[in-house]
């Protein structure tokens, strides 16, 4: 039996889409926009408003709160799942994003599905950001893991001693999976938001609360000992790993922090 799974595709702009029905094209971010002819986030029970700072995941708190589906998941419309591996065209690629059939097969394995771990081989993942983003606020969400859900601070301490976690909070997970998580999640950064005055950070920076949240997904599934299954990610367009590398060594050689995404 095929399962009922709507993927929402976090978007700001009118981009290509992927055909099958599965995917749900959001305009994350719509409050206050023009139309650009997708559904849109800020529409029902939402925090479009947000979306300077908390990124795609004002599309997965509009998808937990207002789709009607068993699985539910987010990706990017710059970045899918996808099986195939070395794929050069973006044609080639949007031929061969997960498709509705391969879903459901996944899922007959695990409840989740993740993107696959990104490695960080040169130093820890609380490292890593430090070196490269501003590490106030990551602290204040271990501060405030330690009073409000102090059973998952062990795991989030591990940011000191892990090397890899699932990024992009690229997600497919049964309903009561997510709503559990998203529960929880949200209930830290919105915790976070009244202790960090988010003014003092350039444009870049101000959007925290969506890289914290990478960081707080491998808390959540480690915690409670989720099962999931990873499936690789592709990038529609060409990443500048040499420019991504040389930013990252500046960064952690000279303290200047990332003031760009790549």
């Amino acid at each position: 039996m095929t399962k009922n799974v709507k993927i929402i595709v976090a978007t700001h702009k009118k981009y290509q889409m992927p055909k099958d029905k599965i995917y749900l094209p959001l305009h994350v971010g719509a409050a206050g926009k023009d139309s650009i002819g997708y559904q849109r986030d800020n529409e029902g029970k939402n925090i479009s408003k947000k979306n300077p700072y908390f990124c795609e995941l004002t599309g997965l708190y509009w998808a937990i709160n207002n789709l009607d589906a068993d699985y539910i998941g987010l990706v990017h419309y710059r970045r899918y799942f996808s099986n195939k591996k070395h794929l050069k065209t973006e044609e080639e690629k949007f031929k061969n994003v997960l498709s509705s059939k391969e879903v459901d097969k996944l899922l007959n394995e695990a409840d989740i599905i993740l993107p696959k771990k990104r490695n960080y081989f040169i130093e820890n993942l609380y490292d890593h950001y430090k070196h490269t983003m501003h590490i106030e606020p990551l602290d204040l969400a271990g501060e405030i893991i330690q009073e409000k859900y102090p059973e998952y601070s062990p795991e989030f301490e591990k940011l000191h001693t892990r090397k890899s976690a699932h990024v992009f909070n690229m997600c497919i997970m049964k309903r009561e999976i997510l709503k559990e998580y998203c529960d929880w999640l949200f209930d830290i950064l919105f915790e976070l938001e009244k202790r960090v005055d988010a003014s003092q950070y350039s444009d870049f920076h101000k959007r925290f609360y969506g890289r914290i949240s990478e960081r707080l997904l491998d808390v959540y599934i480690n915690t409670n000992k989720l099962k999931y299954i990873e499936v690789p990610v592709i990038d529609m367009q060409r990443v500048n790993w040499l420019k991504k590398g040389g930013s990252f060594l500046v960064a952690k050689l000279t303290g200047k922090k990332y003031e760009k995404s790549f």
